[in-house]
């Protein structure tokens, strides 16, 4: 793939001489047709005419309204992204979406590896894997997401973890593919449950990730990766968490259903 050429043509990705600030909500299986309009117009709403792309506001709603935000967002600089992709190409895989269905509606960006599919749709590294080959081949960024249970960091396992979703899923990648990546720390036992990183933990994980990037990439690549927090982001947390200089925003979860909190977050920067 001529990644130059994807560069050149594609507005939507990354500036590779800086690193993006972000903010993405992940609505995950919620709202009907009508309650998905009204949230992104809710949005649209308070996010007005601004003409910015840094911050950069993401919304990934449930794939049946995917062409609705893409509609609805489509005079404004705000990115609509998928929940989830098929590891597939295209075939015979009943309810399956392929990543080329995604990028026919205009779809810049998806989640993979996302603990609740590790967790119940028992999703593999290898899986998560193909699924950004992919996306890459279809010129959407990947928003992968990695993070350790609660009671890997009772054991002081967190780094041996995330470390290891890390090589197994995405260090395959080039130094041009890399760039196009969006990488979410997720500690799994902070989503949904009130609990949060301290910023100095989100910190210290996001510092880590960005070395094993270092390390593989060298630092003038690494520094151009964002790196988001996603773990119970909030109106009250975020300024705090997004202050440090490893985490470059977050991957909002409830938070980001109800269109007030999530301006709040987008706004902390």
């Amino acid at each position: 793939m001529n990644w130059i050429n994807i560069l050149q043509n594609k507005n939507a990705f990354i500036n590779l001489n800086m690193r993006k600030k972000i903010v993405a909500g992940n609505w995950k299986m919620n709202l009907n047709f009508q309650e998905a309009e009204e949230l992104i117009e809710s949005v649209i709403d308070l996010y007005g005419d601004q003409d910015i792309e840094n911050p950069l506001m993401i919304i990934c709603p449930p794939h049946p309204f995917l062409e609705l935000g893409t509609d609805l967002t489509d005079e404004y600089k705000i990115a609509i992204g998928a929940q989830n992709v098929s590891h597939q190409a295209v075939g015979a895989y009943t309810g399956e979406v392929a990543a080329s269905m995604l990028k026919s509606m205009d779809v810049e960006y998806c989640i993979v590896g996302h603990s609740e599919r590790r967790k119940y749709f028992k999703e593999s590294a290898a899986l998560i894997k193909e699924k950004i080959e992919r996306l890459l081949e279809n010129e959407i960024h990947p928003i992968f997401c990695c993070g350790e249970l609660l009671e890997d960091r009772e054991q002081s396992k967190e780094f041996e973890v995330v470390k290891s979703q890390i090589e197994e899923s995405i260090l395959h990648l080039t130094d041009d593919e890399i760039q196009f990546l969006v990488i979410a720390y997720e500690p799994v036992w902070a989503i949904g449950t009130g609990l949060t990183a301290t910023p100095e933990q989100a910190e210290e994980m996001h510092a880590f990730i960005r070395k094993l990037l270092t390390d593989k990439y060298g630092s003038s690549i690494a520094e151009k990766v964002s790196i988001l927090y996603g773990g119970s982001c909030n109106p009250q947390n975020a300024r705090e968490l997004f202050s440090k200089p490893n985490v470059d925003g977050g991957l909002i979860g409830g938070a980001s259903l109800k269109a007030s909190d999530f301006y709040a977050i987008y706004k902390s920067f």
